[in-house]
Formats: structure tokens, sequence, C-alpha cells
């Protein structure tokens, strides 16, 4: 048994008390992370967001890795918010990742979609490829990483096409 299991009681233990308003970022790779890669990664996550501040104080924050695809970074703001330098930081050890995993964690238009219970990504040319071939639909469910506080992430994140900015974008 490895020592993980704390930390992973800790963090649902932490989410289960997060705050609706809490602020997120949702930064999804565009291949599934592999379990030698999950577990370093998660190491690396507990890290910052154990010491990750902003103007020198503490922030409350939180982090999730969903369908071994999805990084979620969290921040309860009730007590300090994240300022530009402290996302910044954020942003600084998701390219850190990206090198080292050869991942790609910050292209916005890698869209990723439910083919039955699994999760695939393509570029915005292949998901309107998808579209043409009617492999996509207006129910298709689909990921709303734009989603920037906790409740949306838990209510709105995962949707189906219809009810997303995907919607907006892509003409079904």
């Amino acid at each position: 048994m490895t020592n993980t299991c704390p930390l992973i009681f800790e963090i649902s233990l932490f989410l289960k008390m997060m705050n609706p308003e809490a602020r997120v970022w949702i930064y999804q790779s565009n291949n599934t992370l592999n379990p030698n890669q999950l577990v370093e990664i998660k190491a690396v996550l507990s890290d910052f967001v154990n010491s990750w501040t902003a103007h020198n104080q503490e922030l409350k924050a939180s982090f999730e890795i969903k369908y071994d695809r999805f990084i979620v970074l969290m921040v309860d703001e009730s007590q300090a918010g994240a300022s530009g330098c402290s996302i910044d930081k954020s942003v600084h050890l998701m390219k850190g990742l990206e090198q080292k995993f050869q991942i790609n964690l910050l292209d916005r238009f890698n869209i990723a979609y439910k083919d039955g219970d699994a999760v695939k990504s393509v570029d915005r040319n292949g998901f309107e490829e998808l579209i043409k071939k009617g492999l996509v639909s207006s129910d298709t469910k689909v990921f709303n990483n734009m989603v920037s506080n906790y409740h949306d992430y838990q209510n709105k994140w995962e949707t189906v096409m219809a009810d997303s900015w995907h919607n907006n974008v892509f003409s079904v």
C-alpha cells in the first residue's frame, strides 16, 4: 500500500467542504495520463496547492484529476483571493508539466467529449469533422472547461453540447 491514500482522503474531504463560489481552473490534457504520470503529477500538485500563496497569504487551495485527463485547480477566496501573480504561478506549473510529460494542457481548442464511457479529445477541425459525420450531436456529452466556480464545475462542467458554449461555436 502506498502513502497516497491519506492524500486522496484528505483531498476528497477537502472537496466535500469546498465553497461553491471557489474559483476553478481546468486544464485538459490532449492525452490520457498513464498511472505513472498520475502519481507524479498528483505529488507535484499536492506540493503546489500546499504552498500556493498570493501576496504572501496562503491560499486555501486544492486540486482534482478527473478522467485521467483533466487537472482542476480550486481556490476558496473567502480567506485570500488569487492574484495575477498567483495565477501566473499555476500557469507556469502547467507549462512545466507539459514539458516534463510531453502533453498539452493549455490548448483551449483541444475539445473533449464522451464517446460512450470513453473520454476523447480532438482539435477544433477534428471536432467539426465529427459533427459533419454525425458522430457528435447536440446530445453528445462535452466538457465545459470555461466554468469558473466550484458550483458550476459540479453542475455544468460535464454537459450535453446543446447546453454548453460548444453549441454557439459549432453548427450541429
